[in-house]
Protein backbone atom coordinates (compact mmCIF):
# COMPACT_ATOMS: atom_id res chain seq x y z
CA UNK A 1 0.00 0.00 0.00
CA UNK A 2 2.58 2.29 0.92
CA UNK A 3 4.57 1.57 -2.77
CA UNK A 4 0.85 2.48 -4.60
CA UNK A 5 0.65 5.63 -2.74
CA UNK A 6 3.79 6.75 -4.35
CA UNK A 7 3.12 4.95 -7.27
CA UNK A 8 0.05 6.28 -8.64
CA UNK A 9 1.04 10.34 -8.44
CA UNK A 10 4.03 8.77 -10.83
CA UNK A 11 2.30 7.35 -13.68
CA UNK A 12 -0.17 9.82 -13.29
CA UNK A 13 2.43 12.46 -13.81
CA UNK A 14 4.23 10.84 -17.02
CA UNK A 15 4.88 13.26 -19.59
CA UNK A 16 3.38 11.95 -23.22
CA UNK A 17 4.70 13.82 -25.70
CA UNK A 18 6.37 13.81 -29.80
CA UNK A 19 9.54 12.41 -30.03
CA UNK A 20 11.05 15.63 -30.85
CA UNK A 21 10.25 16.53 -27.04
CA UNK A 22 13.09 16.02 -24.71
CA UNK A 23 11.16 16.64 -21.65
CA UNK A 24 8.60 13.86 -22.31
CA UNK A 25 8.98 10.78 -20.25
CA UNK A 26 8.09 8.76 -23.69
CA UNK A 27 6.34 9.18 -27.04
CA UNK A 28 3.82 7.49 -29.24
CA UNK A 29 3.45 3.65 -30.10
CA UNK A 30 4.44 2.82 -33.48
CA UNK A 31 1.00 2.37 -35.24
CA UNK A 32 -2.45 2.19 -34.58
CA UNK A 33 -2.62 -1.69 -34.15
CA UNK A 34 -0.47 -1.20 -31.17
CA UNK A 35 -2.40 1.21 -29.27
CA UNK A 36 -5.47 -0.68 -29.82
CA UNK A 37 -3.72 -4.08 -28.25
CA UNK A 38 -2.38 -2.04 -25.70
CA UNK A 39 -5.78 -1.08 -24.90
CA UNK A 40 -6.87 -4.16 -25.42
CA UNK A 41 -4.44 -5.51 -23.13
CA UNK A 42 -5.69 -3.13 -20.27
CA UNK A 43 -9.61 -4.01 -20.94
CA UNK A 44 -8.12 -7.62 -20.53
CA UNK A 45 -6.76 -6.70 -17.16
CA UNK A 46 -9.81 -5.76 -16.02
CA UNK A 47 -12.10 -8.95 -17.10
CA UNK A 48 -9.19 -10.90 -15.18
CA UNK A 49 -9.74 -8.88 -12.10
CA UNK A 50 -6.72 -6.62 -11.52
CA UNK A 51 -7.85 -3.30 -10.10
CA UNK A 52 -7.10 -0.67 -12.63
CA UNK A 53 -5.37 2.11 -10.72
CA UNK A 54 -4.24 4.48 -13.09
CA UNK A 55 -6.89 4.73 -16.62
CA UNK A 56 -4.69 6.39 -19.76
CA UNK A 57 -6.64 4.41 -22.50
CA UNK A 58 -8.46 7.68 -23.47
CA UNK A 59 -5.66 10.36 -23.58
CA UNK A 60 -5.03 12.54 -26.20
CA UNK A 61 -2.24 14.85 -26.92
CA UNK A 62 -3.10 18.19 -27.92
CA UNK A 63 -2.53 19.15 -31.64
CA UNK A 64 -1.59 15.30 -32.06
CA UNK A 65 -5.25 13.87 -31.56
CA UNK A 66 -4.74 11.55 -34.12
CA UNK A 67 -1.87 10.48 -33.39
CA UNK A 68 -0.61 6.78 -31.36
CA UNK A 69 -0.73 8.41 -28.07
CA UNK A 70 -1.69 6.35 -25.25
CA UNK A 71 -1.35 7.87 -21.13
CA UNK A 72 -0.08 5.53 -18.53
CA UNK A 73 -1.74 2.48 -16.98
CA UNK A 74 -1.39 1.60 -13.34
CA UNK A 75 -2.88 -2.35 -12.14
CA UNK A 76 -2.53 -3.37 -8.53
CA UNK A 77 -3.78 -7.06 -7.28
CA UNK A 78 -1.89 -8.90 -10.63
CA UNK A 79 -1.48 -12.41 -10.23
CA UNK A 80 1.35 -14.66 -12.06
CA UNK A 81 -2.06 -16.26 -13.60
CA UNK A 82 -3.17 -13.26 -15.56
CA UNK A 83 -2.44 -12.58 -19.19
CA UNK A 84 -1.49 -8.94 -18.24
CA UNK A 85 1.24 -10.08 -16.05
CA UNK A 86 2.49 -13.57 -17.89
CA UNK A 87 2.77 -11.60 -21.73
CA UNK A 88 4.95 -9.04 -23.16
CA UNK A 89 2.18 -5.79 -23.54
CA UNK A 90 5.07 -3.52 -25.29
CA UNK A 91 2.90 -0.15 -23.76
CA UNK A 92 3.00 1.89 -20.99
CA UNK A 93 1.26 -0.15 -18.29
CA UNK A 94 2.58 -1.30 -14.98
CA UNK A 95 1.19 -4.40 -12.89
CA UNK A 96 1.96 -4.70 -9.50
CA UNK A 97 2.06 -8.22 -7.92
CA UNK A 98 2.24 -8.47 -3.87
CA UNK A 99 4.32 -10.85 -2.23
CA UNK A 100 5.30 -12.11 1.36
CA UNK A 101 8.39 -12.86 1.05
CA UNK A 102 11.70 -12.94 -0.91
CA UNK A 103 11.35 -16.30 -1.83
CA UNK A 104 7.59 -15.81 -2.97
CA UNK A 105 8.81 -12.52 -4.73
CA UNK A 106 11.60 -14.89 -7.09
CA UNK A 107 8.98 -17.16 -7.70
CA UNK A 108 6.89 -14.94 -8.95
CA UNK A 109 9.81 -13.25 -11.18
CA UNK A 110 10.42 -16.50 -12.38
CA UNK A 111 7.00 -17.75 -13.80
CA UNK A 112 7.10 -16.69 -17.14
CA UNK A 113 8.25 -17.48 -20.39
CA UNK A 114 10.50 -14.59 -20.49
CA UNK A 115 14.16 -13.69 -18.97
CA UNK A 116 15.50 -10.52 -20.62
CA UNK A 117 16.22 -8.46 -17.83
CA UNK A 118 15.09 -7.56 -14.64
CA UNK A 119 15.70 -5.03 -11.52
CA UNK A 120 16.18 -5.83 -8.05
CA UNK A 121 15.29 -2.57 -5.71
CA UNK A 122 16.95 -2.70 -1.99
CA UNK A 123 18.55 -1.46 0.53
CA UNK A 124 20.49 -4.75 1.94
CA UNK A 125 23.30 -5.57 -0.19
CA UNK A 126 23.02 -9.03 0.73
CA UNK A 127 19.51 -9.59 -0.46
CA UNK A 128 20.62 -7.89 -3.68
CA UNK A 129 23.09 -10.46 -4.38
CA UNK A 130 20.92 -13.35 -3.56
CA UNK A 131 18.27 -12.13 -5.75
CA UNK A 132 20.44 -11.26 -8.64
CA UNK A 133 21.91 -15.02 -8.48
CA UNK A 134 18.47 -16.28 -8.58
CA UNK A 135 16.61 -14.56 -10.82
CA UNK A 136 15.98 -16.18 -14.47
CA UNK A 137 17.52 -12.89 -16.63
CA UNK A 138 20.17 -12.48 -18.92
CA UNK A 139 20.50 -9.08 -17.40
CA UNK A 140 19.55 -8.21 -13.49
CA UNK A 141 20.15 -4.55 -12.33
CA UNK A 142 20.56 -3.12 -8.80
CA UNK A 143 18.72 -0.22 -7.90
CA UNK A 144 18.71 0.75 -11.48
CA UNK A 145 16.86 -0.58 -14.63
CA UNK A 146 20.04 0.98 -16.84
CA UNK A 147 21.13 -2.59 -18.32
CA UNK A 148 22.51 -1.86 -21.66
CA UNK A 149 26.42 -1.04 -21.36
CA UNK A 150 28.36 -1.07 -24.27
CA UNK A 151 31.25 -3.27 -22.34
CA UNK A 152 28.81 -5.54 -21.03
CA UNK A 153 26.82 -8.71 -22.90
CA UNK A 154 23.36 -8.15 -23.13
CA UNK A 155 20.66 -10.92 -23.80
CA UNK A 156 17.96 -12.82 -22.50
CA UNK A 157 17.43 -16.28 -21.28
CA UNK A 158 13.56 -18.51 -22.32
CA UNK A 159 11.86 -17.34 -25.08
CA UNK A 160 13.83 -13.65 -24.76
CA UNK A 161 16.68 -14.64 -27.44
CA UNK A 162 19.47 -16.80 -28.00
CA UNK A 163 23.39 -15.35 -27.76
CA UNK A 164 24.65 -12.37 -26.92
CA UNK A 165 25.12 -9.03 -28.35
CA UNK A 166 27.83 -6.28 -26.70
CA UNK A 167 31.10 -7.40 -25.01
CA UNK A 168 33.38 -9.57 -25.60
CA UNK A 169 30.87 -12.12 -25.55
CA UNK A 170 28.87 -10.59 -28.58
CA UNK A 171 32.47 -11.62 -30.76
CA UNK A 172 31.36 -15.72 -30.30
CA UNK A 173 28.78 -15.10 -33.09
CA UNK A 174 31.48 -14.08 -35.68
CA UNK A 175 33.68 -16.98 -34.49
CA UNK A 176 33.40 -21.29 -35.69
CA UNK A 177 33.90 -23.34 -33.43
CA UNK A 178 35.70 -26.27 -34.77
CA UNK A 179 36.96 -29.40 -32.63
CA UNK A 180 39.78 -31.74 -33.90
CA UNK A 181 40.38 -35.36 -32.64
CA UNK A 182 43.45 -37.23 -33.18
CA UNK A 183 43.60 -40.80 -32.75
CA UNK A 184 47.43 -41.78 -32.22
CA UNK A 185 46.57 -45.37 -30.25
CA UNK A 186 47.44 -47.01 -33.57
CA UNK A 187 50.74 -48.52 -34.90
CA UNK A 188 50.27 -46.55 -37.52
CA UNK A 189 49.69 -43.24 -36.86
CA UNK A 190 52.17 -44.05 -33.58
CA UNK A 191 55.06 -44.18 -36.54
CA UNK A 192 53.85 -41.26 -37.81
CA UNK A 193 53.89 -39.60 -34.56
CA UNK A 194 57.36 -40.61 -33.99
CA UNK A 195 58.10 -39.25 -37.19
CA UNK A 196 56.97 -35.92 -36.62
CA UNK A 197 58.37 -36.23 -33.18
CA UNK A 198 61.62 -36.32 -34.70
CA UNK A 199 61.67 -34.00 -37.01
CA UNK A 200 60.28 -30.92 -34.65
CA UNK A 201 63.25 -32.38 -32.17
CA UNK A 202 65.82 -31.80 -35.45
CA UNK A 203 64.61 -28.42 -36.49
CA UNK A 204 64.51 -27.02 -33.11
CA UNK A 205 67.78 -28.49 -32.36
CA UNK A 206 66.90 -30.44 -28.99
CA UNK A 207 67.73 -33.90 -28.47
CA UNK A 208 65.73 -36.80 -29.37
CA UNK A 209 65.12 -38.02 -26.12
CA UNK A 210 63.02 -34.83 -25.22
CA UNK A 211 59.94 -35.91 -26.03
CA UNK A 212 57.81 -38.60 -23.98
Amino acid sequence: DALMEKLIPRVESLKVGPSTDSQADYGPLVTRAQLDKVKSYVDLGIREGAKLRVDGRSFKLQGYENGFFMGGCLFDHVTPGMRIYAEEIFGPVVTVLRFADEAAAVAMANDTSYGLSASVWTKDLGRAHRVARDLEAGVVSVNSNASVHTGAPFGGWKQSGYGRELGVESLRAYTELKNVYVDIDTDDVGGYVDAAKAKVAADVHIPPGYYL
